[in-house]
């Protein structure tokens, strides 16, 4: 299945009181889509799926399908440090009717290399999803190794990798040596247009929230081969990238959700709201591209 190349890792919008927010979830299903999302993570990073419990993950899984209704697809987070159970999940959220997973790599426990590769593997061959692998270092405090992602790209359902190490020797030796049916999305918004050039297919999105329009006319540029528009594109929108993620995401998201009159609501802890600098920083850069009024 093409998830298209502006895949959003959507927010979990709470209640006041800290609850899923089932209709908020569905008005902002919605809103991605009509700015240009083509298709939706639930329960990923940028969904707190650190504090969502199993039951709550299925709950959003199932909310989300019914608000896409089959107009983009739908990809469910259900990569965890536990291999069981991330099957279990993973097999739970195919039952609903998800079209992928996405996996992120063990977190905490730090597995070696042939532990990822038994990981992954052992998810994909329990399911008979579309599966994304999902390379964070930063919060995971392992890397997938290349060869180990070339290992994995031979898992007939392994279907593409969200890469974000931000180490651009590992980004381009991956794009040179995998194969062709492996898609590669950038998992950080500032490297999208880079590492298309080199042979990405697109991003994997925390941005798209406020500014997906914006960045669906940056990669159909690049697409269309007009490189200009593409780079002022990205030079434009480097400074929103850069305030989304100046404190730790979904802190900053939220709150420009707020500001955008979005649905999002509040953050569950151990994750606290952005300072009051970070939010002014965003009222800026929402200013500057002409997305606050009044």
């Amino acid at each position: 299945m093409d998830f298209g190349r502006l895949v959003t890792a959507m927010a979990t919008p709470f209640h006041s009181d800290g609850s899923l927010d089932e209709s908020g979830l569905k008005s902002l299903v919605d809103h991605l889509i009509a700015t240009g999302t083509t298709a939706i993570v639930a329960c990923g990073t940028t969904g707190e799926s650190p504090t969502l419990s199993h039951e709550e993950k299925l709950k959003v899984f199932e909310w989300t399908l019914r608000a896409a209704d089959g107009r983009v697809p739908v990809i469910a987070g259900t990569g965890s440090n536990s291999t069981a159970g991330s099957i279990a999940l993973s097999r739970e959220a195919q039952a609903l009717g998800v079209d992928g997973l996405l996996l992120v790599s063990p977190y905490y426990n730090r597995p070696t290399q042939e532990g990822l590769y038994a990981h992954f593997s052992a998810i994909a061959e329990a399911v008979d999803l579309p599966v994304m692998v999902y390379n964070i270092p930063s919060r995971t405090g392992v890397n997938i190794e290349v060869d180990t992602m070339l290992r994995l790209a031979q898992v007939p359902n392994i279907t593409s990798v969200k890469e974000a190490s931000g180490d651009f020797s590992h980004i381009l030796r991956l794009a040179a040596e995998k194969p062709d049916d492996l898609i590669l999305y950038s998992g950080d918004d500032k490297f999208t247009l880079p590492m298309m050039a080199v042979g990405g297919y697109g991003v994997v999105s925390v941005a798209s929230h406020v500014v997906g329009p914006e960045m669906r006319a940056m990669i159909d540029a690049f697409v269309a081969g007009d490189t200009a528009t593409a780079r002022d594109w990205a030079n434009r929108l480097l400074p929103v990238f850069e305030a989304l993620f100046r404190v730790t995401s979904p802190a900053p998201l939220k709150a420009a959700l707020r500001m955008l009159g979005l649905p999002g609501g509040g953050l569950r802890l151990p994750l606290v709201e952005a300072p009051a600098s970070v939010v002014e920083e965003l009222r800026r850069e929402l200013n500057r591209l002409g997305k606050l009024t009044g």
